[in-house]
Order: C-alpha cells, then sequence, then structure tokens
C-alpha cells in the first residue's frame, strides 16, 4: 500500500511538472498567479477531502481574509468593505482562472488606510487622556462593525490606545509605590532611586510609551512587510479553507519548518502562534529554558519583550511572528524579559536565560515510586521521535522498551505512561509501541482518498509489559498519542486517565515541494504545501479526529474550559467511522469496570481537584470578560478584585502528596559526571510530587492490582 501510493503521488508530480505548467507558466511572469495556479491543482489533486471552489468556498475566503489583514476593524472603513463586496462570490471563478484582483484590491486598500491610521494614532497620543472620566470600553473586536466614517474610525483609535495606555500608567503607578517585581530577575544589583512624579507626568510618559509602540509596530512590522508577505497569508485563507493544518510555507517558512523537525530549537524553548493580534504561547518544549523555568504556560500570551540591558520593552501586539522571534530569541546565556498576559488574565515580568534547548529531553525518560510496599514505574513520553535516517538507531518505542526492562529490574508491578502534552510523531513507532503491551494484532487504521483502507498491525508476538497499565492523557494529547491511547482503550489493556477527550487530530500530512512541480521555472523558490493526506481510524472503527479519545477516569484541570482542541480550530474535517477489525479484548484478571468506579469516587471528592475545577472555571470568566473601565479608579479596582479572587487557588501550588520518586540506577551513576542531568530529573521529581493526577494513577495501578489478585484467586478456588 506505501509502495502504490508513492508510485501515485510521483505521477501525479510528473505529470503536473511535464504537461500542466511547462505549456501555460513559461510565458506568465507573474509568480503570484503561478503560485496560485500550482497550489489550487494541488489541493484538488492530493488533498484527502477536496473542497469544491464555488460561491460558498467564495464567501468564506473573502470574510477570512479581511478579519485576518483587519482583526481589530481600526483599518478599514465601510465604504472599502461595500467596494470589495463584489468580489464575495468570484474569487473562486477568479481562482480558476489564476486571477488575484480581490487580493490586489484589498492590499492596495489596505496599504492606504494604513497610512492613514499612522495620522490617526500620532495625532491621538498628542493630547493627554483623562483618565478619572467615566467610560468603558470593549476588547470584543470580533462584534465589531466596520465604521462609517473616518471621524469614527479616528475615535475608535483613540479608545484602543487609551485603553493600551491606561495598562502602562497602571504599571508606572505600581512602579513609583514599589508594588511591582520582575520574576525572575536578579534582585542583587542596588537600583537607582525613583524619582517622584506626579500623575500628570506619569500619564504623558505612558502615553509616550504607546507611541514608541506603535511607531516600532508601524516601522517594524507594518512597513516592513512586503506585497509577497501580504500575499502568502492571502494564499493561506485559500489552503486553510481545506483543514486546519494544511498550509502554505513560504521560503523562509520552509526553512524554519526543517530546522524544527531537526530537533533542535534556540531561545527560550517555547512554540509561537499568531492569534488575532497577540504572540501566544501554544508549546513548551521539554527541557527548554521557559518549560525548566515554571513560570510560563500554554494560552500565555507575550505581550512585551525587553532585552537584559534596555530599559524599555518593544510591545509585540500587532508585531509580525517572524519579528517578534527575533526579539525573543539571542545568543545562550542571555536574558530575554517577557511581559505575559497570563492565562487568568493577569499580567507579569517574567525572565528567561536564553539556551539551547537540548533533543535529550524530548527522550523518554522514567522513574521509581513506592506507594504502600509495592514499586511502581512511571514514564513521560514528550514525544513520538524517530531518526529517519536510521529508524534503528533510536526511536520512541525502542526507547519506551528499554526503560520498561530497566523498570522490571526494580521488581514494578505497575505502570503509568505520561502522555500529556504529547502532541505525536511517528506513526511506525506507536505501532511498535503498542506491540510492547499486546501479543499481537491490529493497532490502527489508516485511510487515503480513493484509496481501500490499510490496518497497521503489531506481528511481534512478544510483550515487553503485560502488568497493570494507567495511561495518563489531556487535551494536548494529539495524533500519535491517541493511536496510542484509543488502541489500549479499545483492547482493554489500559485505564486512560484525564481529560474529557484529547486534542482530537486524526490526520496526516504531507509536505509537498512546489519547486518539483515546475519545470524550468525562473521564479524563484516557490516554497512548499503542507496538506492533509490520511485520516487515522480506531480499531473500533470510530475516528480520533475531532472526539479525540474520552478518558475512562475523566479529571478536570486548568484548560477543561478553554477552546484548545481540533474542534476549536476553524475548517477541521469531520468525524465518521468506518468498518472495525477483528481484534480480541486483553484477556486478563483486571477488573477495569470496579477500578474505574472506585477512582471515579475518589475523584468526587478530591478537594484539590475540585479547586483545580473551580479555578479553571474562573479562568474562563476572565477570559470571556471583554468589558473594561477607562475609568482609571475603577480600572484598579477590577485589577485589585482579581487579584484577590485569586489567593483562593494559591493553595493549588502548595499541594503535596506523600510520595517520593528516584531514578533508576543506571541514571544515578550519571550523576556523578552530569550535574544538569541530575538537577532536570530532580526538578522532575519535584513536579511529580506535587501532582495530583500521578497520585491517582498510582492509585488505580493499585486498585487493578489488588482486583487481579483477588479474581486470580477466586478463580484458582473454581
Amino acid at each position: 500500500m506505501k509502495r502504490k501510493y508513492n508510485i501515485i503521488l510521483l505521477v501525479l508530480l510528473l505529470a503536473f511538472g511535464s504537461c500542466s505548467f511547462t505549456a501555460k507558466v513559461d510565458d506568465d511572469p507573474d509568480k503570484d498567479k503561478l503560485l496560485i495556479q500550482i497550489i489550487t491543482l494541488a489541493l484538488d489533486q492530493l488533498h484527502f477531502e477536496p473542497k469544491e471552489l464555488n460561491d460558498s468556498f467564495s464567501k468564506e475566503i473573502y470574510s477570512d481574509y479581511l478579519e485576518l489583514v483587519d482583526p481589530l476593524k481600526r483599518y478599514f472603513l465601510q465604504s472599502d468593505i461595500d467596494e470589495f463586496k463584489k468580489f464575495e462570490t468570484q474569487i473562486d471563478d477568479q481562482l480558476r482562472a489564476s486571477d488575484i484582483s480581490f487580493f490586489n484590491t484589498v492590499y492596495q486598500r489596505l496599504i492606504q488606510r494604513q497610512n492613514d491610521a499612522k495620522v490617526y494614532y500620532r495625532s491621538i497620543l498628542e493630547k493627554p487622556f483623562d483618565f478619572y472620566e467615566d467610560e468603558d470600553y470593549n476588547t470584543d473586536y470580533e462584534t465589531l462593525t466596520y465604521t462609517k466614517s473616518k471621524k469614527a474610525l479616528k475615535e475608535r483609535w483613540r479608545q484602543q490606545l487609551k485603553f493600551n495606555t491606561l495598562s502602562g500608567y497602571d504599571m508606572l503607578i505600581d512602579q513609583q509605590n514599589g508594588d511591582s517585581k520582575t520574576e525572575g530577575e536578579d534582585t542583587e544589583e542596588v537600583s537607582e532611586p525613583i524619582v517622584e512624579k506626579s500623575l500628570i507626568e506619569l500619564e504623558v510618559e505612558a502615553r509616550t510609551e504607546t507611541l514608541k509602540t506603535l511607531d516600532n509596530y508601524f516601522t517594524d512590522y507594518i512597513e516592513d512587510m512586503e506585497r509577497e508577505d501580504w500575499f502568502a497569508m492571502y494564499v493561506n485563507t485559500i489552503v486553510e479553507e481545506f483543514d486546519p493544518h494544511t498550509s502554505y510555507m513560504a521560503p523562509t517558512d520552509k526553512d524554519r519548518f526543517d530546522q524544527q523537525m531537526s530537533g533542535k530549537l534556540e531561545g527560550i524553548g517555547a512554540r509561537l502562534q499568531k492569534k488575532m493580534d497577540y504572540i501566544k504561547i501554544v508549546e513548551l518544549i521539554s527541557g527548554g529554558p521557559a518549560w525548566r523555568d515554571g513560570k510560563i504556560e500554554v494560552g500565555d500570551v507575550i505581550v512585551k519583550v525587553r532585552q537584559d540591558k534596555e530599559k524599555e520593552a518593544i510591545s509585540v501586539v500587532g508585531m509580525r511572528i517572524d519579528d517578534a522571534i527575533k526579539l525573543i530569541k539571542g545568543p545562550k546565556g542571555s536574558k530575554v524579559i517577557l511581559t505575559m498576559k497570563k492565562v487568568d488574565g493577569s499580567f507579569e515580568d517574567i525572565a528567561i536565560t536564553r539556551d539551547i534547548v537540548e533533543l535529550e529531553e524530548t527522550y523518554a525518560k522514567s522513574s521509581i515510586v513506592k506507594k504502600e510496599g509495592i514499586n511502581y514505574g512511571v514514564i513521560n513520553l514528550p514525544k513520538f521521535y524517530v531518526d529517519f535516517e536510521d529508524y534503528n538507531s533510536r526511536n520512541a518505542s525502542s526507547d519506551i522498551k528499554l526503560e520498561i526492562e530497566r523498570l522490571k529490574e526494580q521488581g514494578i508491578e505497575g505502570l503509568v505512561l505520561d502522555l500529556r502534552n504529547n502532541g505525536g510523531g511517528s506513526l511506525r513507532t506507536v505501532v511498535d509501541m503498542a506491540g510492547l503491551f499486546i501479543k499481537d494484532g491490529p493497532i490502527v487504521q489508516v485511510r487515503s482518498t480513493g484509496e481501500p483502507k490499510e490496518v497497521l498491525s503489531d506481528e511481534d508476538k512478544s510483550i515487553s509489559w503485560d502488568g497493570p497499565l494507567v495511561i495518563m492523557v489531556n487535551e494536548l494529547s494529539a495524533s500519535a498519542s491517541e493511536i496510542l491511547a484509543a488502541a489500549m482503550q479499545d483492547y482493554k489493556r489500559a485505564i486512560i486517565i484525564g481529560s474529557k477527550q484529547t486534542y482530537g487530530k486524526g490526520t496526516v500530512q504531507n509536505v509537498l515541494d512546489l519547486n518539483r512541480m515546475v519545470r524550468n521555472s525562473s521564479h524563484g523558490d516557490l516554497g512548499a504545501l503542507k496538506l492533509t493526506r490520511q485520516k487515522f481510524y480506531r480499531i473500533n472503527g470510530g475516528s480520533t479526529q475531532l472526539e479525540g479519545v474520552k478518558s475512562d477516569v475523566v479529571v478536570p484541570d486548568r484548560y477543561s474550559f478553554i477552546d484548545i482542541g481540533e474542534r476549536d480550530q476553524e475548517n477541521p474535517l469531520a468525524w465518521d467511522k468506518i468498518t472495525p477489525v477483528e481484534y480480541e479484548v486483553w484477556n486478563s484478571y483486571f477488573d477495569y469496570n470496579t477500578t474505574i468506579a472506585n477512582s471515579k469516587r475518589r475523584m468526587e471528592n478530591n478537594e484539590q481537584l475540585k479547586l483545580i475545577e473551580n479555578s479553571a472555571k474562573w479562568a474562563k470568566s476572565k477570559m470571556d470578560d471583554n468589558s473594561y473601565s477607562l475609568n482609571y479608579t475603577k480600572y484598579k479596582s477590577k485589577l485589585k478584585l482579581n487579584e484577590e479572587e485569586a489567593k483562593q487557588f494559591e493553595a493549588i501550588s502548595d499541594y503535596k502528596t506523600n510520595l517520593t520518586f528516584e531514578s533508576l540506577p543506571y541514571e544515578q551513576k550519571l550523576f556523578t559526571q552530569d550535574t544538569t542531568l541530575r538537577d532536570k530529573r530532580n526538578r522532575w521529581h519535584e513536579n511529580l510530587s506535587k501532582d495530583v493526577y500521578v497520585e491517582e494513577a498510582l492509585n488505580v495501578l493499585n486498585d487493578l492490582k489488588m482486583t487481579y489478585e483477588i479474581n486470580k484467586l477466586a478463580t484458582i478456588r473454581n
């Protein structure tokens, strides 16, 4: 099947290169039109679920692109939108004709309106703000309508700028009163005495800072954006209508993708995503500086960036993500201070010392824990990694097998496999890893458009671990993690503990080099297209798409009420099911139903989990609160109220189990030479000892062990 798929793809590529383009393209010097032509053909021929280019598709492109280039509705007037309206149902026809009139019209008007905006904000910031008059501001930009006049648009700018300046005004007052402190910054240095300033002077300073931020934004981002950058955004709007994981990668993006695939990252060790005008943390790289520091979390937003020796921070709100990354990255050992808007809505300055993210921390690691005199093992797997050039050199499956053997030498009687925050990886390693826990049988089904389904099976009859098994997941467990959890759940081989459901990514993507699709092109590097080619299905026939894997034991966490799954993305592929395959449920003495029921009862009475759930609800309510007073007294009162309310959840970080975790003997020998490794493991063990979810996973293992002994004894007596 794999060979057949590769042959079909190769034939398509050759057909594209030798027929479709050589006749049409070489006489057309317009690279943009060429790119549209290639991409629309590739999507139609190769995407798992091609979309029909019709008026409905055109309307989606129309609205999504306008929202992308003007998310705060602070550039275009209603008259502009009225003019653009003629394109609303024409974009599909334009794509078929390689026509980019819609893009050109919007682009030219956008540049004009951005030049108008520079005049607006500079004139507004020349005058002082009255922070003591009653005025409200709503940050729910999605519900805003376009203004009908330049006067109304300028008023919108005024409110936005006043809101931004109010935040800076409050920070300056706190600094003057000695209420602020940067987390992670050295406090030994003697600071210069603070010169007392009047509120008028502080307002001027805050307003000047806002002006600098806007000037930097327009100079470093807007004016730095070239036409090809805007066009790449337009192309991505088109391809993302097919599904959220299909995307166009311009040449610089392709280079970055290749670097990420190599596993070597520098900087703070976090993956960032542009969301509206904000830079959001979407993943912390295991072992990286931000991960080690523990103060930055997924969902936090970076507002400002300041280098260690600089006094003024630069706002990254609205900045191009490439430019924001340039500010955040830096040489190993240097320090960067990030102003973060936390998940709960609070602001905090966090200092991070940059480092090279070590690949070693993406590998599996294990620990021993003793509970009621019994040894249990915990394995953490951050990624389903693999060396594609040499599968046998090192991969997640072989490493897990090795860790299991080492744990068995220590006499473990139960195993926890932690797949929380594991975004997936190699499909082959999933199949091999699942085979470590069952004798043999199907693991996952894969379907490509127009092809019969393929069943990937474990054919190795050996079993590495046949004892009690718990798999931990959360909302960020995706793709390969979901395949393994689903297979173990279908076989009734393991109990799944975690969020209500996992991420829900049941698709696989391939990267297509667009340069291979054009012969004798003089247009330069065309970039690449990452497009969805296949869909995964459980052995019971259900897809993991959208629905993910539903945990046997659901435990609340800080993401419980936040929209971060596949179902919350735009244009996800639908859930469906296919014919199940034959498989035999794991035959053992474990009583899963009784164990799950016991765990659920414990969850209902666990005060720590109740506190975590209430904290998640509170954080969600703050995220949904888009209304702010521009009266400083009321604004400050609301901030203080939030701080007081947040105190009720401080006990979450104080929680500690009575469990002690230890490294395996082979690692303890390494500690004498590698103190860095020792420190990493100590931090991990400390986090495990505070982890209520791991505590419950061990309770479940203990229950499974007890039911095994009871059922086995009953069988022997019978």
